[in-house]
C-alpha cells in the first residue's frame, strides 16, 4: 500500500528536520566542550605539560640581580589594593595559580595575570620586583613567609609571584606581620638600596662606554 504525495513529503520533511536537530545538537555539544576546555587552560584549572610553551606568559624578561634591596627608609607596607601582583605557577600542579591568585586577590591585591611559568621553580616562591615595587614586594612578602626575593631591571612597580614545588599556602592573615601604621621590617641579609643602585650603575657604565666607543 503506498502513501499518497502529501503524507510522502510530511514523513521527508520531519526525517530531514530529526537529522538536522542531531547535527546542530552534536556541533552545539562540541563547541561547548571547546569552550569549557579554553577557559579551564586561560584560568589555569587543567595544567597540559605539552602546551606549557604555547601558552606560558613568561614573568617580566629583565636581568635579575644577585642581591635584593631592604626596605626603603622608613617605607611602611603598602595598601594592598596598590599592589599589581602576576601569579606563575612554576609547579606540575594543575590550577595551583588559579586557585592562588584568587586567595591573593580575595586579600585585596591587585592580581594582573596568572597563567604557568616558563620554567618550573624549586623552592616555597620567588617574588621578582623592580626598584619601584620593593615596598609592595617586602608587603607580598609578608604573606608567602620563605620566599625568594629576586630584583631585576623593570619600571614599574609590579611584582610577580612564581609558586615552587614547596608551596603549600599563603600565611594565615592573623600570622601576617604587617602593620599599616609601622615600618617595613629590613631582613638580616638585605643590602642597602643605595648601595645596590651604585652597583647597578658600575655595571651599566662599561656597556655604555663600550657602545659609544664603538659608535667613534
Amino acid at each position: 500500500m503506498s502513501l499518497d504525495p502529501d503524507r510522502a513529503r510530511q514523513l521527508r520533511r520531519r526525517r530531514m528536520h530529526e537529522r538536522q536537530a542531531v547535527v546542530f545538537g552534536v556541533l552545539l555539544a562540541g563547541l561547548a566542550v571547546v569552550g569549557l576546555g579554553a577557559a579551564a587552560l586561560y584560568t589555569d584549572s587543567v595544567d597540559l605539560p605539552f602546551l606549557d610553551k604555547q601558552f606560558a606568559a613568561e614573568p617580566t624578561p629583565t636581568p635579575t640581580f644577585g642581591n635584593f634591596p631592604c626596605p626603603p627608609e622608613g617605607a611602611k607596607p603598602v595598601k594592598y589594593s596598590k599592589v599589581k601582583v602576576n601569579v606563575y605557577n612554576g609547579t606540575s600542579t594543575a590550577g595551583l595559580a588559579g586557585r592562588t591568585g584568587d586567595e591573593v586577590k580575595d586579600r585585596g591585591f591587585k592580581v594582573l595575570v596568572v597563567t604557568n611559568a616558563p620554567v618550573q621553580y624549586q623552592g616555597v616562591a620567588r617574588i621578582n620586583f623592580g626598584i619601584k615595587g620593593v615596598a609592595a614586594a617586602y608587603t607580598l612578602l609578608a604573606h608567602i613567609p620563605g620566599a625568594e626575593l629576586k630584583q631585576d631591571a623593570r619600571k614599574d612597580a609590579s611584582v610577580d609571584l612564581t609558586l615552587g614545588s614547596d608551596f603549600q599556602d599563603l600565611q594565615s592573615l592573623d600570622e601576617v606581620a604587617l602593620d599599616p601604621d609601622k615600618p617595613l621590617v629590613a631582613p638580616a641579609d638585605c643590602k642597602p638600596l643605595e648601595e645596590i643602585a651604585a652597583q647597578a650603575s658600575a655595571k651599566a657604565t662599561p656597556k655604555a662606554s663600550a657602545k659609544a666607543t664603538a659608535k667613534k
